[in-house]
């Protein structure tokens, strides 16, 4: 019988469950009596514990919809993996093999973002049977095309952008909505295009303060009582690009704001003294129920992801490329990040006249 952990790690988004049943159904399929599914608890955390339960085949029914993670989920930055949990300890990457061992898996499904995927990787290293699925909001995962979650984060940060049409119309005022993605802008870049944001500021284009200005005032100018910018939460100026990141970081601990869209409003506030409003939907984004094409990509990856256990195709990640699932080795995944290409057709498509980029001129 083989015996299949399977865990969520790093943050919440929609679809996990939707891949979690993916796999599961697959396997059962598949394999019938001759499986036997552990779900471990918590992410890498439960793996470290030894904190898991034995699944069965109802498990997986009535969560296709369901948002969150049946499994729970936590936080474990890959720079601690190699550290003692206490004094005189063996280190967690240890203490997760030693599970591994005790619990008499076979392979070890793993469901996660970028950091995710760093200690999957060192965990396949390390002589683990490990398949991954790609999650993230944030889409930056190298090697797929599309990650789950990211569809149904850009669906409700565009009916954000949708609702303060209204308001910033009614009231003739400049709306900053920033929008998550620390290193990389594919949900605001998609969310801002969806949504007719006249702005997007992105993490990859950093942004000129005297040109966001101009441009606010130039629809002054044409009679548009109001404008709506989506930022980024990672968004930089073209003075703190040149920085390092240590000296940057150093930057903007001294600065009052709580974010980069605060900020961002003081300084266009006291350029063109404009009334400007902040909304950040924060957690909303990666919260509810998957959109119809998460809840699709979900199980065919999920599906995918089975395929590669039953057959023990071990170290690879499922991806979406060219409109098909396909295996990618975790040694090329790892530690890459997808980001936004400046001159990629996209943000050609956003410069047009229906739509305003503040890309570097």
């Amino acid at each position: 019988m083989k015996r299949i952990g399977i865990l969520t790690s790093g943050g919440d988004c929609q679809g996990l469950n939707a891949a979690i049943r993916g796999v599961g159904k697959a396997l059962y399929e598949s394999l019938h009596e001759d499986v036997s599914i552990l779900g471990i608890r918590d992410g890498y955390r439960g793996l470290i514990d030894g904190d898991f339960r034995e699944m069965h085949p109802e498990d997986f029914s009535g969560i296709l919809t369901l948002g969150g993670t049946i499994l729970g989920t936590s936080r474990q930055p890959f720079k601690t993996m190699r550290a003692a949990r206490t004094a005189g300890s063996i280190d967690k990457v240890e203490h997760m093999k030693e599970n591994y061992r005790e619990m008499g898996l076979d392979c070890l499904v793993i469901l996660g973002g970028n950091g995710t995927h760093k200690t999957a990787n060192l965990l396949s290293q390390e002589g683990l049977n490990v398949v991954t699925l790609p999650k993230t909001i944030d889409n930056d995962i190298w090697g797929t095309e599309m990650t789950f979650g990211f569809s149904s984060a850009v669906e409700i940060a565009s009916m954000v952008i949708d609702s303060i049409h209204t308001t910033a119309t009614s009231h003739g005022r400049v709306f900053i909505i920033e929008l998550m993605g620390h290193k990389v802008g594919w949900l605001s870049l998609y969310a801002g295009i969806a949504g007719g944001a006249d702005a997007v500021l992105l993490p990859e284009i950093p942004y000129d303060l005297d040109c966001i200005c101009g441009a606010l005032e130039q629809r002054s100018r044409q009679g548009k009582r109001f404008s709506i910018l989506a930022v980024a939460e990672g968004a930089i100026s073209r003075e703190e690009a040149s920085l390092s990141k240590k000296e940057r970081r150093t930057l903007r601990t001294k600065k009052a704001e709580p974010s980069i869209s605060y900020r961002l409003a003081r300084e266009i506030e006291e350029k063109t003294g404009k009334e400007i409003r902040v909304t950040i939907p924060g957690h909303l984004q990666r919260g509810g129920s998957p959109c119809p094409y998460d809840r699709v990509l979900s199980t065919r990856f999920g599906a995918a992801a089975a395929k590669l256990v039953e057959n023990r195709q071990y170290g690879y990640m499922v991806a979406l490329q060219n409109e098909r699932i396909v295996p990618v080795p975790l040694s090329k995944v790892a530690g890459r990040l997808k980001t936004v290409p400046p001159d990629c057709e996209i943000i050609q498509a956003a410069v047009r006249p229906t739509f305003m980029l503040l890309a570097p001129r």
